[in-house]
């Protein structure tokens, strides 16, 4: 039995994070961007980046999560649809004028930097993206999933309660 795929809603969507401890909330975004476009460019913060985004917490290598990202990547069967190219700045492949976008997955954190891509755009003669932002995943907290829980083991990378910090 042949299985046809649905034909998505755009042909190149772009998503960018750092992507260290890749949990819930990261896979979410990602398999919104697979859900919704034919082939996905992801942009990867570089480890220079990092370091100027001033992160909480320790911070896996770009190869490390390269890495891992890759396996998640194959493993859900992403094979062939995407390419990832280290981000060195918040823009990343979004301002090239060769790469045809259409959209531009972000979460409710990054939606920001998404109306900013757009309005950079605007100003080098690029069409506007059309922006698909997607909800932050709460953990079993009710907080939203992130790498800094995740870090200070108070979740784990499904949003589970690892420890209670108010006890004593």
């Amino acid at each position: 039995m042949e299985i046809t795929q649905k034909k998505k809603q755009f042909k190149k969507v772009a998503v960018g994070g750092t992507f260290d401890e890749l949990h819930k909330g990261h896979k979410t975004l990602l398999k919104k961007a697979f859900q919704i476009g034919e082939y996905v460019l992801i942009g990867l913060t570089s480890d220079d980046f990092v370091v100027k985004m001033n992160k909480p917490h320790k911070t896996s290598s770009y190869n490390e999560r390269l890495n891992e990202l890759i396996c998640f990547l194959e493993k859900t069967g992403y094979k062939n649809r995407f390419e990832i190219s280290p981000l060195n700045d918040s823009y990343g492949l979004t301002l090239n004028k060769d790469n045809s976008l259409d959209a531009l997955i972000v979460s409710q954190e990054t939606s920001k930097t998404g109306k900013t891509i757009n309005k950079k755009r605007d100003e080098t003669g690029l069409p506007q993206l059309n922006i698909v932002e997607i909800n932050l995943v709460p953990a079993e907290n009710k907080k939203p999933i992130s790498t800094t829980c995740i870090r200070t083991n108070e979740i784990d990378k499904n949003g589970h309660i690892l420890k209670n910090k108010n006890s004593t």
